[in-house]
């Protein structure tokens, strides 16, 4: 295993095929895929904390859902007429099906070990006449897809209590409820599941660089990437010249972006969302709940706000957390900078940055409400859903933060999206990735579509591999239930769902 974790020294190789910026489950995810494509070229990956996982993607920074739109409301809204659209939640749902295939495969060849994913039900649970009625409407839907074909629906109390006894104990018997759920949800461990990644790629001849910042990202002379790296440790600083650079850094994505210079990457700002979840810390209270239950976000909420109560396995113990509660701070890594915000700003994103704090008041609005919330105000709001909640047994803990993406707009000047982006550059020398969910549930087809942007001489040589990697590949499963069953089946076996 090639680690250079703080080294004292500095020796390590200055010229590579494949330089991989950040620890975290996307970088994790293409040096899996590669290492297994193109086994014979150098990779190097460098991670500025001591650990891969620390950022996004640790479980205490992320909900730990393994986002197929089970339970997610934000990915099937409501139309003007009140008809809900299956398709974004049947792609969402596809794009999974993929992931769980490739962890699959990792598994079955030995190459990780599952640690990290726990069967779970995922339910959504609203209250009211108006969104009981758009969450039947959209259980009606979405179950007639074979993607969601297992999924029930109730507003019967007693049924609601057999699902999730503590959203309803102490409930007012007359208010209108409804519940959709699924059985065959996950509680997935992303930190555990990123070091079981960044292992393998260690005991198979990457480099793993942990304590090492990358400062500057420049073109070379030879038509590579010249990347600046700091030895955190040590002060030392070097030089890797590499062919391809993924910039894989979470919210740290953008800044090193920023510093390529290419085309692809102007006018992307980013606006960095954090967040707050209460813990519970009664172990009675934590053995009664067993469930993912998704609420409505509030007007104006980003999505990645949506209150839930959720069962959460973390280093194989079992918890409870409730949130999140919004926040806001200029950093854009937990362990960021607050001039992180400020210092992205550039004349080519300088217009859809003003763009969006215009058209978003609300989601300010939002914001400030959430900041000034106090400790009974967040207690207030978990009384929603678990009525009999009280003050005591409950901790509040931190979350990651999140930069959602700001990109121009032809009509609106600028947008904030609420999702992931891929930039790859025009030659296919670099790609990055920036925004939050369902990022790290749809790593592998994210990572997947990068190959094949910026590997397409190769990447018609790899797709026997990928297709012995994920059955499914190139394949809707949503319009072939037969192979949908097959392949839910066998991953259900190996990854411990079934």
């Amino acid at each position: 295993m090639k680690l250079t974790a703080n080294s004292p020294a500095d020796t390590s190789a200055t010229k590579t095929d494949v330089l991989l910026i950040g620890g975290g489950i996307m970088s994790a995810t293409l040096g899996a895929f590669l290492k297994q494509l193109a086994p014979d070229w150098d990779i190097s990956l460098f991670e500025r904390l001591d650990r891969a996982g620390l950022e996004s993607s640790d479980p205490w920074n992320n909900a730990g859902t393994g986002h197929a739109a089970l339970c997610e409301l934000n990915y099937s809204p409501a139309g003007p007429d009140g008809s809900v659209d299956p398709a974004k939640a049947v792609g969402i749902n596809e794009q999974f099906q993929v992931t769980r295939q490739f962890w699959a495969h990792m598994i079955s060849s030995g190459h990780i070990s599952n640690n990290f994913v726990n069967p779970l039900p995922h339910m959504s649970f609203v209250w009211g006449d108006a969104h009981s009625e758009y969450l039947r409407r959209r259980y009606e839907s979405l179950s007639a897809q074979p993607l969601f074909k297992t999924m029930e629906f109730s507003e019967d109390h007693a049924q609601l209590a057999e699902w999730a006894p503590l959203i309803m104990e102490g409930r007012d018997p007359s208010q209108r409820v409804a519940a959709s759920r699924v059985v065959g949800g996950t509680d997935v461990d992303f930190g555990a599941l990123t070091r079981e990644l960044t292992g393998y790629l260690g005991n198979n001849g990457v480099e793993m660089n942990f304590g090492h910042e990358v400062n500057n990202v420049s073109r070379s002379s030879n038509g590579g990437w010249d990347v600046k790296v700091k030895n955190r440790a040590t002060g030392q600083t070097r030089t890797v010249s590499a062919r391809f650079v993924f910039v894989g850094g979470g919210g740290g994505a953008l800044h090193l972006l920023q510093a390529s210079g290419i085309p692809e990457g102007k006018g992307f700002g980013g606006f960095p969302v954090s967040g707050q979840f209460l813990r519970s810390t009664d172990e009675s209270i934590i053995a009664r709940h067993n469930a993912k239950v998704y609420g409505q976000a509030s007007v104006g909420a980003p999505p990645m706000s949506v209150p839930h109560l959720d069962t959460r396995f973390v280093n194989g113990k079992r918890s409870l957390l409730f949130g999140p509660y919004g926040g806001f701070s200029p950093k854009f890594l937990k362990g960021g900078s607050f001039l992180d915000l400020p210092g992205s700003v550039r004349p080519d994103n300088l217009v859809p940055m003003l763009a969006v704090a215009k058209d978003n008041m609300s989601l300010v609005k939002y914001l400030v409400t959430e900041v000034l919330k106090t400790r009974e105000g967040k207690t207030a709001a978990l009384r929603e859903f678990m009525p009999g909640a009280v003050t005591d047994g409950w901790e509040l803990i931190t979350a990651g933060q999140r930069v959602q993406v700001i990109k121009k707009d032809p009509k609106k000047g600028g947008v904030l999206q609420f999702g992931t982006e891929l930039i790859t550059g025009a030659d296919g020398s670099i790609g990055a990735l920036l925004g939050a969910s369902p990022g790290a549930s749809t790593a592998p087809p994210i990572m997947v579509n990068l190959l094949k942007r910026c590997f397409p001489a190769e990447f018609a040589g790899w797709e026997p591999k990928l297709k012995d990697m994920i059955p499914g590949y190139g394949v809707k499963l949503n319009e072939n239930e037969s192979l949908l069953e097959e392949i839910t089946k066998d991953t259900d076996r190996v990854l411990g769902l079934s």
